[in-house]
């Protein structure tokens, strides 16, 4: 079991190691923002957000909002699952298939994100960590594994400076911040980051434009609205 930290403990100690700026895994959701309030008083705040589909308007006007209220540039870059998305031809067309085999297009994995930002932001990536909005209450599973590894992971780069926070906190704080969460949660009740009916059928209601870029994408998404609508039928 590793030592108990709590939250403003995990911040004093990465600060010792690491200086006084630190990257932020910023998903636009609330436990995110949280973070960021957690860590503004503390660090200069690197914030970096991972696109699963790239130049999404509502994606970016949501990010602008955010920039301006928390006064800092958030970097952005390519998450992780869509050139995995791509690879294995996820809602794609025979023809698209044939092509993205043929490209072989390279995945990545999270810590090349983290090292990308780092180079981008000029911060020292051999020390850099970056702070993430994961905390304990979300579900048992990451309660086993913030009491067996602790909120510090050095081998992925990550430490949890809210692990220890409840729901009731995380609102409070960023009621009281003024921050306004993105139109996310007015749509689904979270962050947008998938390809399933829940995203997508309020992209299509709302943002029309949008939804039409996520199929120039991954053209056969349509099917996953239908087939769940025609079951509602």
């Amino acid at each position: 079991m590793k030592e108990e930290l709590t939250g403003e403990e995990v911040i004093q100690r990465v600060k010792a190691e690491i200086g006084p700026k630190t990257l932020l895994a910023f998903s636009g959701g609330k436990d995110s923002v949280a973070c960021y309030l957690a860590l503004r008083d503390h660090f200069e705040i690197v914030p970096f957000y991972l696109y699963r589909i790239p130049g999404l308007a509502f994606v970016e006007e949501s990010l602008q909002r955010y920039e301006k209220a928390m006064g800092v540039k958030i970097i952005r870059l390519p998450h992780e699952a869509l050139p995995r998305w791509l690879a294995n031809n996820v809602f794609q067309s025979p023809g698209n298939a044939a092509v993205l085999d043929a490209a072989q297009i390279p995945e990545h994995e999270y810590s090349d994100c983290i090292q990308w930002a780092c180079e981008i932001a000029g911060l020292d990536h051999s020390k850099m960590m970056a702070a993430i909005g994961t905390r304990a209450a979300d579900n048992p599973v990451r309660r086993l594994a913030f009491t067996n590894y602790g909120a510090i992971n050095k081998a992925k780069k990550q430490y949890a400076p809210i692990w220890d926070w409840n729901k009731e906190r995380v609102l409070t704080a960023i009621e009281k911040s003024g921050i306004k969460l993105s139109v996310d949660y007015q749509l689904f009740g979270r962050s947008f980051d998938g390809l399933d009916y829940r995203f997508l059928s309020q992209i299509k209601k709302h943002f029309p434009d949008d939804y039409k870029k996520i199929l120039t994408w991954f053209p056969l998404a349509e099917a996953e609205v239908y087939r769940y609508e025609r079951a509602k039928a």
